[in-house]
């Protein structure tokens, strides 16, 4: 994987950690790993002090045995709801390659599950994806998958169908789209991630320029678009920036310190993004990522994060970063609360282990937001609604601020309802069916 410094801009200052190298298990066999994870985690866990320590014995797989050994809750920080297990291989194909195997299509099933009477709305389709190629939209109302009902699948919160296992997965949709009803069948691919899309430079009423760009992943692929994003809002003499990081679970720490240094420019140059904070006993891997400055910053004192509980981990930690520099305002829904990260370590037997190795901090000390961060101006999604247009209400409320208006009031029963999901988002922290695993991570 290509995830050195160069390639991510000169942001990513601070980001080389010392390395004390992590032996890799004696063999592939269960009893090697597990002991060699059960060391891993005595040493390299955040938590590695106080989290559970069984014996390997009993436990008949490694994945069982990982989650015997997460934290049930210490200080500040509740249970291990962050830490998780991957192939090598989705790893790669994602972190490494900037792509994924699925179908692309996403689902509100967060702000339904459970309920009675509601709709299922696709929330997000991936651009290149077999849906996008199927014709899926955003907006579509899904009635059923593979042959359940939405209602069954609103009840049963199940919406796994999502999911691809391999190439050979198939999806079959039945979805209204005003007065028709189509029948959308895919068949899983791999496809390049779009990280960065829909840059464009509107006018509001009142004439102001508004730069909007959507960030989805924070995977290296991301900067040369994002790069691009902004000299384009540059040229155009943009008065405001709106990133849209609702459906962003994060990525890579560095890219998240790049993309924010465009925001300010000179204000923030090689000031503290973040200070990412390891156990006592690897205090020497201690780090702080530093912002640059591009040449095509764009030297603002305002921005607007259009946010929601998906926004996760590096996301949080880009809004977290740029707060003691910059007025941050952010709208929509609070955020999944995420506030530590990964060293992803491999077993060399084709397993990936992200355990929890630090937390992070901005320029001030502030961190540990494991309830999320709450928006600055709450408004509810409306599904139907394209993104990156100005009717879209999160879009349409950051353009009423930048003129100068108030946030707009009657969203307080649905920030009730997000507080009473707060189960759901933590089951869905690492993957919400059909989407990726969220991250904050670093390259050992």
């Amino acid at each position: 994987m290509a995830l050195g410094c160069a390639a991510l801009m000169a942001a990513c200052g601070g980001s080389d950690e010392p390395v004390r190298s992590t032996p890799l298990p004696a063999s592939c066999s269960l009893a090697d790993r597990q002991t060699w994870l059960r060391g891993y985690m005595n040493d390299r866990y955040f938590w590695a002090q106080s989290h559970p320590d069984p014996a390997p014995a009993g436990y008949a797989g490694l994945e069982p045995y990982f989650s015997a050994l997460l934290s049930t809750g210490s200080g500040a920080f509740p249970a291990d709801r962050w830490s998780y297990v991957s192939t090598q291989s989705a790893f790669d194909l994602t972190w490494g390659d900037g792509q994924t195997l699925g179908f692309g299509a996403m689902v509100a099933g967060l702000e339904v599950a459970g309920q009675t009477g509601q709709r299922l709305y696709v929330r997000y389709v991936e651009p290149g994806s077999p849906a996008e190629r199927a014709g899926l939209l955003r907006g579509d109302e899904l009635l059923s998958l593979n042959g359940t009902a939405a209602a069954s699948l609103i009840e049963q919160d199940d919406f796994s169908a999502l999911n691809a296992s391999s190439l050979a997965s198939t999806l079959a949709l039945v979805v209204q789209r005003g007065e028709l009803r189509l029948n959308l069948n895919l068949t899983a691919a791999v496809y390049d991630l779009a990280p960065v899309r829909g840059a464009q430079v509107l006018t509001t009423a009142r004439g102001r320029r508004l730069g909007y760009v959507l960030v989805k992943d924070m995977v290296s692929q991301a900067a040369s678009p994002w790069a691009a994003a902004m000299a384009q809002f540059k040229a155009a003499g943009v008065q405001d920036l709106v990133i849209d990081l609702r459906y962003n679970g994060g990525g890579l720490v560095a890219i998240g310190a790049a993309l924010a240094s465009y925001v300010a420019g000179a204000a923030t140059a090689g000031q503290t993004y973040a200070e990412l904070r390891h156990n006592p006993a690897n205090a020497s891997r201690n780090a702080v990522h530093r912002f640059g400055l591009p040449a095509q910053a764009l030297g603002l004192g305002r921005v607007f994060i259009l946010a929601g509980p998906r926004t996760c981990s590096a996301s949080e930690q880009l809004i977290q970063g740029l707060r003691p520099f910059v007025d941050v305002v952010v709208v929509g829904d609070t955020t999944c609360g995420k506030p530590v990260g990964f060293v992803p370590q491999s077993d060399g037997c084709g397993t990936v282990f992200s355990a929890v190795n630090f937390e992070s901090v901005n320029a001030l000390g502030q961190g540990r937001y494991v309830d999320g961060l709450a928006p600055s101006c709450a408004v509810a999604e409306d599904w139907t609604q394209p993104l990156g247009q100005l009717q879209e209400p999160l879009l349409a409320q950051a353009a009423a601020l930048a003129e100068g208006g108030a946030c707009a009031v009657g969203f307080e029963t649905t920030r009730a309802l997000s507080r009473q999901r707060s189960a759901r988002v933590s089951r869905v922290l690492h993957v919400e069916p059909g989407d990726r695993p969220g991250a904050m991570w670093v390259r050992p």
